[in-house]
């Protein structure tokens, strides 16, 4: 276990650095909820996007600006997408030869067991992937779901990724999961939503819920990413709201899974007792989305994909009362 931790510290290091719908709340029948649409708005900016295997379906181009990604998961596995911000002439095809292949192969020699490996394999990942800016995307979604997002989409090439990992232990982007879009300089100007629910998310303080009721209905949740930070995973903070099905559901199991790097978790569809509702993935700091969602009475948490998330405040516990 200390090889381990030793391990996976000089790799962060190393890696840091090459690394370096406006919807307010309302009383609804708990019985009878339905997911909010905000495509009922004139001002709203929706992409959807589909899976139906280990694929993304969306347009090739969007607009910049405010952006609502509605990611409709239609398979039975758990999925995510990045939104990443490329260097400027590299596309998806770059990022399949030459980012996917060193993370998978440190991935099967951690595996292994072969540290002195997998330290060599992520050390041949190519200086561009310096440049990359992770801006967003949406959060985990279990298979069935559906999700939306919002934030602020610059003009750029941007590669959109899910790597939660089959039961054979490869990446879903190693098997195909992976596309790129254009956004475009021509701007929806589109306004900014706003939230009835505030949350800030640091690594400091972890995620603090700063304001709003959380009770059943329809929610628009502002994600404040106060700062980033690379952890041992190799990877920034994101946040994501999931709904604890079931009263025995193990939490540390949950919090076990979240880390692709630990061998035999990150595995689709994920812990049992637990369904993914969405969130963001990794922004940059100073960055802020929004999470448009109904929540039913029940028990959820949120949480953020990094290690030890509860020893960094960053797997928040809560219950939506009846009424």
């Amino acid at each position: 276990m200390k090889t381990l931790k030793f391990f996976f510290k000089t790799i962060s290091i190393l890696l840091v650095t090459l690394f370096m719908i406006s919807c307010e709340s309302e009383i609804i029948n708990s019985e009878n909820i339905e997911v909010s649409d905000i495509s009922a708005r004139s001002d709203a900016n929706i992409v959807d996007v589909y899976s139906i295997g280990l694929n993304f379906n969306l347009p090739e181009e969007i607009p910049s600006g405010w952006t609502t990604f509605r990611y409709h998961n239609q398979t039975p596995g758990t999925h995510f997408f990045t939104f990443a911000k490329l260097p400027e002439g590299k596309t998806v095809a770059d990022w399949e030869a030459e980012i996917i292949p060193p993370f998978q192969d440190g991935m099967n020699y951690i595996a292994q067991g072969d540290f002195e490996a997998a330290f060599a394999a992520f050390g041949s990942l190519p200086a561009w992937f310096a440049g990359v800016v992770y801006s967003g995307g949406v959060g985990f979604v279990s298979g069935g779901e559906t999700a939306m997002t919002t934030h602020f989409a610059e003009p750029g090439r941007y590669v959109m990724e899910c790597y939660v990992k089959n039961q054979n232990g490869e990446f879903h982007s190693y098997k195909g999961m992976l596309t790129d879009v254009v956004v475009t300089s021509e701007e929806t100007r589109i306004k900014e939503p706003k939230a009835n629910i505030e949350i800030n998310l640091s690594s400091t303080s972890g995620i603090e819920i700063v304001s709003g009721n959380i009770r059943p209905g329809k929610h628009t949740i502002g994600v404040n990413f106060v700062d980033q930070s690379v952890y041992s995973h190799f990877l920034g903070h994101d946040f994501n709201l999931v709904r604890i099905d079931d009263p025995g559901a193990n939490l540390s199991a949950l919090e076990e899974w979240m880390v692709w790097s630990t061998p035999g978790e990150f595995e689709s569809p994920g812990p049992e007792g637990f369904t993914f509702l969405g969130g963001v993935q990794d922004m940059q700091a100073g960055s802020k989305a929004y999470i448009n969602t109904v929540l039913k009475p029940g028990n959820y948490a949120f949480i953020a994909e990094v290690p030890d998330a509860s020893g960094k405040g960053m797997l928040v516990e809560f219950s939506v009362p009846t009424e």
